[in-house]
């Protein structure tokens, strides 16, 4: 069957007709897809502004009050007066060039260190432990959670009974076993204080590093092991070559949070020890309160908080940098 002349013409006035349609419709198209976007946009700003909000409000706002205090001579007159005299540099100077200071510095260093390697390998220990399944096993690790779960001010009190030197349950029980006919000083000795918060703190940050731990061996896929394993690998071998390399990033975290945590412990050491005897447990963060709450100049204080920020963050920059470098080669 042929179209005739007319047939074809009228194909295209409808195709022509069809296309002016079409280019008539394509503004109002663009316009909805504009619409639809701009809507989408406003939809992740009203996400998003409340939280900024409250990151400014909560943490950008007392950072910065931090840092202008700690610029001035803020004590308890300023509540009243509102007068708050610039100083410079000089609170910090003061703090650098105490001897205090020095000395603190290097507790919180040894205390850092002590209870970053101690809550590391134990808790590794206790994630490689927990990894194999046995009866009771789930128990075990929600029990785990206790000394995480309980508030710092109650677990030092109740360490500081436990260490008492005369009626503490610990040199109670070294008596009984005949390892110390007189007791150890934990509390009143001035190389056993130390000791002893850093146990409090190993025995408080072990369920964090196990949970962390525990949670990165799971992400290691099984058949790795099997075929470590029909390779000939041992558990030594199959732990250096399978597991390491694959919960180096989760490691990473654990050490970087670990220590920005620890370098800033103040409940337990107040507790256990206040600090003392003679200044044997005083860190940066003890320091810190001190200067605040209880000399009341709290520019200094400030001073030495940002002290404690500022090697914080060189530490984990350092260390992430470090990491970093070791992943790509």
């Amino acid at each position: 069957m042929s179209t005739g002349p007319e047939d074809g013409a009228v194909v295209v006035e409808t195709t022509a007709t069809g296309a002016a349609e079409e280019d008539e419709a394509a503004p109002g198209r663009e316009r909805a897809v504009a619409r639809a976007r701009l809507w989408e946009r406003l939809a992740q700003w009203m996400f998003i502004t409340p939280a900024a909000a409250y990151l400014l409000l909560f943490f950008g706002y007392p950072i910065v009050k931090n840092i202008v205090m700690s610029f001035q001579q803020y004590t308890t007159t300023t509540f009243y007066t509102g007068a708050a005299p610039f100083v410079g540099l000089q609170n910090y100077s003061k703090i650098l060039s105490s001897d205090l200071f020095s000395k603190a510095l290097l507790t919180t260093v040894l205390f850092t260190a002590g209870s970053i390697f101690g809550q590391f390998v134990l808790g590794l220990a206790l994630a490689l432990f927990f990894r194999r399944s046995f009866p009771l096993g789930r128990v075990l690790r929600s029990l785990l959670l206790l000394p995480w779960l309980l508030p710092l001010v109650a677990s030092g009190t109740m360490w500081r009974w436990m260490l008492d030197p005369d009626t503490g349950v610990v040199n109670d029980a070294l008596r009984h076993l005949h390892l110390s006919s007189s007791g150890i000083p934990w509390l009143t000795g001035t190389s056993q204080a130390l000791v002893s918060v850093i146990l409090v703190n190993i025995w408080v940050g072990i369920p964090f590093n196990t949970t962390i731990l525990y949670g990165g061996l799971q992400d290691i896929p099984t058949h790795l092991y099997e075929a470590a394993k029909m390779d000939g690998a041992g558990p030594v071998t199959s732990f250096r070559h399978v597991t390491w390399p694959l919960l180096r990033p989760v490691v990473s975290v654990v050490l970087v949070l670990g220590v920005v945590y620890t370098a800033k412990v103040l409940d337990i050491i107040l507790v256990v020890t206040g600090g003392g005897p003679a200044n044997a447990t005083e860190t940066v963060a003890t320091q810190s309160y001190e200067l605040s709450f209880q000399q009341f100049e709290f520019g200094r204080g400030a001073a030495m908080s940002n002290i404690l920020i500022v090697i914080s963050l060189a530490f984990a920059l350092v260390y992430l940098r470090a990491n970093r470098r070791t992943q790509n080669v």
